[in-house]
This record gives C-alpha cells, sequence and structure tokens, in this order.
C-alpha cells in the first residue's frame, strides 16, 4: 500500500486508522482474547467480515501473527507481535484522555492512576506480560 505522506502519523493511521484495528488490539492485549470466536464476541459484535479483513491487513501489516491453536489444530489464535506490542503506550495514552474527556465510560480506574504515576513502569509490566 503507498503512503499517502511521510508524516509519522499519517503513518499510523495507514495502519491501524479504521474503526476496527485498535479495537482488536485492545482486546489481544488487555482481555487475553485469541481466537476468532473471543474478538468477534467483543461488545462492538464486529461483523465477520470486517474481523476477517482486518485481521488480514493487521496481520499483513506485522502487527500481529496468526498461529494453529495448539489445544485445536482446526483453529487458528492471533497474538501481537513486537511491533503490536509497541502499540501499547498509544492505548495508555487513550485510555487516559478518555478518563479526562469521558469519565461516565467504562474505564480501568487503577490502571489509570498507574499510567499517571508510574506510566514507565506499567508499559514495562504489561510489555513483559505480554511478550511472554
Amino acid at each position: 500500500m503507498p503512503k499517502r505522506s511521510e508524516c509519522p502519523i499519517s503513518n499510523v493511521l495507514d495502519h491501524v486508522g479504521d474503526k476496527w484495528s485498535l479495537l482488536i488490539i485492545r482486546d489481544l492485549m488487555f482481555f487475553n482474547k485469541h481466537a476468532y470466536s473471543d474478538l468477534q464476541s467483543s461488545d462492538e459484535r464486529m461483523a465477520t467480515n470486517i474481523l476477517s479483513s482486518r485481521l488480514e491487513k493487521l496481520e499483513s501489516d506485522g502487527l500481529i501473527s496468526k498461529q494453529v491453536d495448539p489445544k485445536d489444530k482446526r483453529k487458528k489464535v492471533y497474538t501481537l507481535t513486537p511491533a503490536g506490542i509497541d502499540m501499547l503506550p498509544i492505548l495508555i495514552e487513550m485510555i487516559i484522555w478518555s478518563s479526562k474527556h469521558s469519565p461516565d465510560l467504562n474505564i480501568p480506574e487503577e490502571l489509570v492512576a498507574r499510567a499517571i504515576s508510574d506510566r514507565a513502569g506499567l508499559i514495562q509490566d504489561l510489555t513483559a506480560n505480554l511478550a511472554s
């Protein structure tokens, strides 16, 4: 896919700027959803064709990988790649922003408090957990 510009923000949007991709990353990152059916059961109820196309794009962009499920060889499981894990600070900042501007949402207060008081430590701990 050709780049729209040399802008770093535009570059990120080329990868995850649609309505659904960051939600897939969120589910892999924070909710331990790895199977297609788990991802499909998210609150946002993504249509199957959208989920399939976004998973393919995220995989081709190197943000997620797909493997055979070791428990059921007929199924696939999705995991974040190192590039996908590197999206963690962006998602944390989005959570903090939402807590400030839309406090009526389902916002994990402990996560926000830790992100404000010890952002680097939180990112380090979550990254280590995701990488294991």
